[in-house]
């Protein structure tokens, strides 16, 4: 194992437990339970599992129903819609070739997606959202489509709507406008500068703070969690990506969280320990758990 593919370090433990509030357990290596073990280690003593997919969705209804300190979230992710739709001849997605499926194969996924949101070990419908980095303006009517079925989803069954917003800011805010936001509604991997964060915080969405916060040329995100209100600031990993400075490029998981909280109380100028409780505090409402 080259030391780019080796697992950073446990990082000094916090003092006040926090969530992951958005990790991809089943991306990366080693058990759940091993997962859990080096998280709660440091301080990380529950976290939120995301389903991308229905097969990955079943597995984090699962996984939340024999941990009761994984909670999950169920959606087809805003790339998966296009994919469902129009198939993927060249395998762009990585994961193999897949035939089109049209619209009725959406509305079959989105179905389960709605059976797997009832479930009380479900707290919170997503990733879900736009996506204009990966999905060609081919697919936007696809994405779309599955963006607005995810918020009539979540409203229905009162989950948390967990957001996936990539160079599509404006797109994602006017679909929220027009449907209608769940009451607790999540951008994960916030990516917007500081004043689509007073435009969030107007609108009361929670906006989650990954390990790319601490990267070099992540100005704009450390301008927006400056003027974010705190009681609606979460941190995630997204783990396996997104791993923080100074092990940027190496595997992510839940036990870095540290790191970035540590990163994140040095931008807000306040204690870690009264960052932390103010994250698992917010981190409980948003998720309703």
């Amino acid at each position: 194992m080259t030391s780019k593919d080796a697992p950073p370090p446990l990082p000094e433990p916090l003092l006040v437990p926090v969530a992951d509030s958005h990790t991809h357990l089943d991306m990366q290596n080693g058990t759940v339970e091993e997962a859990l073990a080096r998280a709660a280690a440091v301080g990380v003593t529950t976290v939120v599992q995301v389903g991308c997919d229905v097969k990955g969705s079943r597995w984090a209804a699962e996984t939340a129903a024999a941990h009761p300190e994984v909670h999950a979230a169920v959606a087809l992710h805003p790339n998966e819609a296009p994919r469902i739709v129009l198939g993927d001849p060249d395998g762009w997605s990585r994961q193999g070739a897949r035939e089109a499926g049209g619209d009725a194969a959406l509305d079959e996924a989105l179905a389960e997606i709605d059976r797997l949101a009832a479930l009380p070990e479900v707290k919170g419908v997503g990733e879900t959202g736009l996506d204009h980095f990966r999905t060609g303006p081919e697919g936007m009517a696809a994405q779309e489509r599955s963006f607005r079925a995810h918020i009539e989803i979540a409203k229905r069954h009162g989950k948390a709507l967990v957001i996936h917003d990539r160079e599509a800011h404006a797109d994602v805010l006017r679909v929220l406008g027009e449907e209608g936001a769940p009451e607790r509604t999540v951008f994960h991997c916030y990516s917007g500068d500081a004043e689509m964060a007073r435009t969030c915080a107007e609108a009361g969405y929670y906006m989650s703070f990954a390990g790319n916060m601490t990267f070099k040329n992540a100005q704009p995100l450390r301008d927006a969690l400056a003027v974010a209100p705190l009681e609606l600031v979460l941190v995630e990993t997204d783990a396996p990506f997104l791993t923080p400075v100074p092990y940027r490029g190496r595997p992510n998981a839940p036990y870095l969280i540290p790191i970035t909280v540590r990163a994140m109380a040095e931008v807000r100028g306040i204690e870690v320990d009264a960052l932390c409780e103010a994250l698992a505090a917010n981190t409980a409402l948003a998720f309703d758990y």
